[in-house]
């Protein structure tokens, strides 16, 4: 097989296994309620936490982590060039915010990306979680964490690993949680934002 048909073969695998919405497995293995359905009806670990404990969020981080970080890894062990190692990293990223099980809906992509960078770039990988949970650790705000943590990504990047497709997907990644995040930024801005630990009615 080419690398253009394994390339294809493995974003086409890594963008369904981002797709599947752990949040959603966890919670109905479990006989929890279904996070669509309540809190912030989000798909992700937050929301997981928040409404259904902390057995069930750290499942959802697990699994929302590993399918990022399963892809990132198996692309740097096949694959030779940069921007096919990239391009697979970022399927399960995508494929997590546009879930062809959930009408191309889903999470907001944070433990996904952070998993996939751990699998291809371990030590900025690394550096992104330590940066997350630092900002949770310190304001409890899960989105603010987020938000730091991809802020500093391109940065980090272009610092710790500065090739042209690197320092894209970086901003890729990083642009797209932004985005996805536009509502908390909202929130955090007006004071209103839920917190880790609080619970969500």
């Amino acid at each position: 097989m080419n690398n253009e048909m394994l390339l294809v073969l493995m974003a086409i695998t890594g963008y369904l296994l981002g797709a599947i919405p752990f949040g959603i497995v966890v919670s109905k293995a479990m006989g929890l309620p279904d996070p669509r359905t309540v809190g912030s009806k989000n798909v992700g670990f937050t929301n997981v936490l928040r409404v259904s404990g902390k057995k069930a969020g750290i499942l959802t981080l697990i699994g929302d982590m590993g399918k990022g970080w399963v892809m990132g890894f198996a692309a740097t062990q096949i694959l030779q060039q940069e921007w096919m190692i990239l391009a697979v990293a970022l399927a399960p990223f995508l494929g997590h915010l546009f879930s062809p099980f959930l009408g191309f809906k889903g999470g907001k992509g944070v433990a996904t990306a952070l998993g996939s960078v751990v699998g291809v770039e371990p030590a900025v990988g690394l550096f992104l979680l330590l940066a997350w949970l630092g900002a949770v650790g310190m304001w409890r705000y899960s989105s603010g964490g987020a938000l730091t943590a991809f802020g500093l990504f391109p940065l980090i990047a272009s610092l710790a690993r500065p090739t042209v497709e690197f320092v894209l997907f970086s901003v890729i990644v990083s642009g797209l949680i932004v985005l996805k995040h536009k509502g908390n930024i909202e929130r955090l801005w007006n004071g209103t934002e839920s917190k880790i630990g609080q619970k969500s009615a």
